[in-house]
């Protein structure tokens, strides 16, 4: 079940909210824990029992930790090893398969096996529970269903924000409820909703439309690239908007997950705006106990290959994305070797160019099928005078989607969010309330003529 579907917006949610906000507060932890197994078993009937068997040993585990301190490090270790077990089995075992019998010229068969859906979201939020219960800041959970609620809660589990135990240990026992907070939560959802419908998917058709076309010419690649860079950041910032909507509704505060990451002035500072629930999860988890800043350069050098190594094995089982990772984890390293006070000296503007011209090749490379078809899509940008600058389909193309994109890009910015004059704030207290219900009705006419498609990060 996804969130831009008729069946979540007019059937699942209303239902759920009824029920949640008619029950006392001590059964609504309840309420929750049953309607995200039904939010689950709806898209994944078949996996809806690894979920549960996970959880249960999750719980198990957190409980052994804290019991049995003198052997928490090995009943950690051993919770680590089934969870990621299960995660390279599930997701990596055929890409495993296919490069053994390509370097070995080994004929071994694929596995059927379908990657169940957030599995690469809720295996982190497990370790994450764990390596914290171990580490003594977080409190371990003996309520079991407590925990599934936790791991199964519905506005996170399919595609994120990873939100850590932390994050809600003291929500899971008591939250606020207010109407200030569940409109709040309306008007995130819908302008998550807006988004990846009136957006990403938009978006989505002139890239399918692109990448069918045997068109050649410069302002082909250059609508190509931007538009998959604006499409990829709308569809995953939107189910992020629409997720932390319905966690305020349900009387949640989730983690943000994004800060406006296309306004960087450099690398670095893009991965502090960019999924931020994914990096700080690397950083803390993976980094700084490999040592992060505080060993010596080559050491340091090394574990940024290793996290942006993992980093790019997370989002997908494919070497595209093991490129993609260890293209940042270079530039990363690069950046690094660069003093700040030189990096400051270049005007701002410079720096956001060269971000951004290096975040666009990136999802190239993020979106690319085969690298013959990465490295045309990246050469076919600067291939000035080989071939002709623009032809009559891309121009075409161009002014079909010149709004949305134009408008893509505004909103990809803080421009909006700085308007601070009072005028205007009182204008835009009467418009917002009417922009809303138009980017919902319109947004649901789309879903209803079929012109949507499921997450992007569902995959992962």
């Amino acid at each position: 079940m996804v969130f831009s579907s008729i069946t979540f917006l007019f059937y699942f949610l209303p239902i759920v909210l009824a029920i949640y906000y008619i029950v006392p507060n001590k059964f609504k932890n309840t309420i929750l824990l049953i309607s995200s197994l039904i939010f689950y078993f709806y898209g994944e009937p078949k996996y809806v029992l690894l979920m549960i068997i996970s959880i249960i040993l999750t719980y198990i585990f957190g409980i052994l930790i804290d019991k049995y301190k003198k052997q928490s490090k090995l009943f950690l270790a051993l919770a680590i090893i089934i969870s990621i077990g299960l995660l390279i089995y599930f997701k990596y075992i055929n890409f495993i398969i296919e490069n053994i019998n390509l370097w070995l010229q080994n004929k071994i068969d694929f596995i059927y096996v379908a990657l169940p859906i957030g599995i690469s979201f809720y295996t982190f939020q497990m370790i994450s529970y764990l390596i914290d219960v171990y580490k003594g800041q977080a409190k371990v959970q003996k309520n079991i269903f407590k925990i599934a609620m936790y791991i199964s809660l519905f506005p996170q589990l399919i595609a994120g924000p990873i939100v850590r135990y932390t994050d809600i240990q003291q929500q899971i026992e008591k939250r606020e409820y207010t109407i200030q907070k569940f409109s709040l939560g309306i008007r995130r959802f819908i302008i998550g909703l807006g988004k990846k419908v009136l957006i990403a998917d938009v978006l989505g058709n002139l890239n399918i439309i692109i990448l069918g076309s045997n068109e050649n010419s410069i302002l082909h690649y250059w609508l190509y690239a931007i538009s998959v860079m604006l499409q990829i950041y709308f569809d995953f910032s939107g189910y992020s908007d629409m997720a932390i909507g319905l966690g305020k509704m349900l009387g949640f505060e989730f983690p943000e997950n994004f800060n406006y990451p296309y306004t960087a002035t450099s690398i670095t500072d893009f991965w502090r705006r960019w999924h931020i629930s994914l990096s700080t999860w690397f950083r803390d988890y993976i980094y700084i106990p490999l040592g992060g800043n505080r060993v010596s350069n080559i050491k340091k050098i090394r574990n940024i290959l290793i996290v942006w190594l993992l980093t790019g094995l997370w989002h997908g089982s494919a070497w595209n994305f093991v490129i993609w990772g260890l293209y940042f984890g270079i530039l990363l390293i690069i950046e690094k070797q660069i003093p700040n006070k030189y990096l400051e000296k270049i005007p701002k503007f410079i720096r956001r160019i060269y971000t951004l011209l290096i975040v666009m090749i990136s999802f190239i490379i993020f979106n690319g099928n085969n690298l013959s078809n990465i490295l045309q899509n990246i050469i076919g940008l600067f291939k000035i005078g080989s071939i002709p600058l623009i032809s009559e389909e891309s121009l075409y193309y161009f002014k079909s989607y010149f709004i949305v994109i134009i408008i893509s890009i505004i909103g990809s910015t803080e421009i909006l969010k700085k308007i601070k004059s009072i005028k205007a704030q009182k204008i835009i207290n009467i418009i917002e309330p009417i922009f809303l219900l138009l980017v919902l009705t319109i947004s649901t006419s789309y879903i209803i003529d079929g012109s949507f498609s499921p997450f992007l990060y569902f995959r992962f």
